[in-house]
C-alpha cells in the first residue's frame, strides 16, 4: 500500500530537509550575485556606475557570508571538513532520490475524516 504524503503524519522531518535545501540554494545564488557583481565592475564605463556596483558587490559579499555562517552554525554545510561535507551530499542525494520516488499525487485525494471537525459553512462556499 503508498503512503498517502498529503497527510501531515508522513511529513516527519521535512520542513528541516526544506530549510537545508532552501538555505543551498540561497547560497548558489548569493554566489552567483557576487560574480555578476563583480563582472559588472569590470564592463562599467562611468566611474559612478562602477562606484554602484562595488556596493552592490560588497552586499553580495556581506549575504554570501550571512549564510555560509548560518549554514555552517546549523551543520548544513561543512566547507573546511571534506569528509562531513561528502556524507551531507550522499544523504542529500539519497533523499532527493526517496522523494523523486514518493507517490506524491496518489488516486485517492479525499481528505475527508483528517480533520477534527467539520468546516464552517462559511469556508466551503455554501451557505444560502
Amino acid at each position: 500500500m503508498n503512503q498517502d504524503y498529503l497527510d501531515p503524519i508522513n511529513a516527519l522531518n521535512m520542513p528541516e530537509l526544506a530549510d537545508m535545501t532552501l538555505a543551498m540554494d540561497l547560497l548558489v545564488r548569493a554566489k552567483e550575485g557576487v560574480r555578476n557583481a563583480a563582472i559588472a565592475v569590470t564592463e562599467a564605463a562611468s566611474p559612478e556606475v562602477r562606484a554602484y556596483l562595488r556596493g552592490q558587490l560588497r552586499d553580495s559579499l556581506a549575504l554570501h557570508r550571512d549564510v555560509t555562517e548560518l549554514m555552517v552554525r546549523k551543520k548544513w554545510f561543512h566547507p573546511y571538513d571534506l569528509d562531513e561535507q561528502y556524507k551531507l551530499d550522499q544523504l542529500s542525494a539519497k533523499n532527493t532520490s526517496m522523494i523523486a520516488g514518493m507517490s506524491l499525487f496518489p488516486g485517492d485525494t479525499s481528505r475527508k475524516g483528517m480533520f477534527d471537525r467539520t468546516p464552517d459553512a462559511g469556508l466551503r462556499g455554501d451557505e444560502a
